[in-house]
């Protein structure tokens, strides 16, 4: 399949959808979707058409993990040395639309999402142990954070599957819906997002959280003081509050490069 058919691009307004596209192999994983994925999100991330992302699958699943035929060969060294979790280095808020089967490095894509919305009967599973392999791809930085230490070990050793409900329940996702109002679900809130929230304040604030999660209150404080300081200066702030007393919904500025 050529590279630019394993992921669909569709421009909803100020919504950027992408599709996991390998259908036939539940958007199985391959070296040339990775390149493909990082491509888009690094273009996006410098569009200022674009406000929010949309990421789900094709067909019933999400993606199923690297495509295990790749597996019997050393990993692909194509001098790319870019990471799943480039996703929390892109200053656009990336909403993940789980419609189906996720495990691997498909978890991984969909984990490091900034949101994360879930069918039902979607099938998680980490599947690093039971091919032999570690906690891949930052998986366990992340997990401990997402649902702490015990529960990630839990998820790590067995790679037990669990479904979408349960998923929610340990804090993976953050809303779970039957498997045909997923995609509506994140792309409506996608929307509210990029019609209703100030770009810039959306890259500030995710740069902020993430950044939190390895600091301590006194410098995430200091942080978010700089930060208010240079927010006053912005226009956003203007239109924000004069949006409000006019009652009518805010036009933000696009996202600078």
């Amino acid at each position: 399949m050529p590279e630019d058919d394993e992921i669909l691009v569709e421009h909803r307004d100020a919504v950027l959808l992408l599709t996991f596209h390998r259908p036939e192999r539940l958007n199985a994983w391959t070296p040339s979707m990775r390149r493909r994925y990082f491509d888009l999100l690094e273009k996006a991330d410098g569009d200022p058409t674009v406000r929010a992302v949309v990421v789900t699958g094709s067909g019933r699943g999400f993606c199923a993990g690297t495509d295990l035929s790749a597996l019997d060969a050393a990993p692909e060294r194509d001098g790319d040395e870019r990471a799943v979790s480039l996703s929390i280095r892109i200053r656009k808020p990336i909403i993940a639309a789980i419609n189906g089967p996720v495990a691997g490095i498909g978890l991984v894509a969909a984990l490091f999402a900034d949101v994360r919305f879930a069918a039902e009967d979607a099938k998680f599973t980490t599947a690093f142990s039971r091919r032999g392999l570690v906690a891949e791809h930052g998986i366990s930085w992340l997990l401990p954070k997402l649902v702490g230490a015990g529960t990630a070990l839990d998820l790590m050793l067995s790679a037990r599957t669990l479904l979408g409900s349960e998923a929610h329940a340990l804090g993976l996702v953050d809303r779970v819906l039957p498997a045909d109002e997923v995609l509506a679900a994140a792309l409506e809130y996608a929307r509210t997002l990029a019609t209703e929230c100030s770009p810039a304040a959306m890259a500030d604030i995710k740069e902020q959280i993430y950044a939190g999660l390895d600091s301590g209150l006194e410098t995430a404080s200091a942080d978010a003081n700089n930060r208010m300081i240079a927010a006053f200066d912005r226009p956003d702030v203007r239109e924000g509050v004069r949006s409000f007393h006019e009652r009518r919904r805010p036009d933000f500025p696009p996202l600078g490069g």
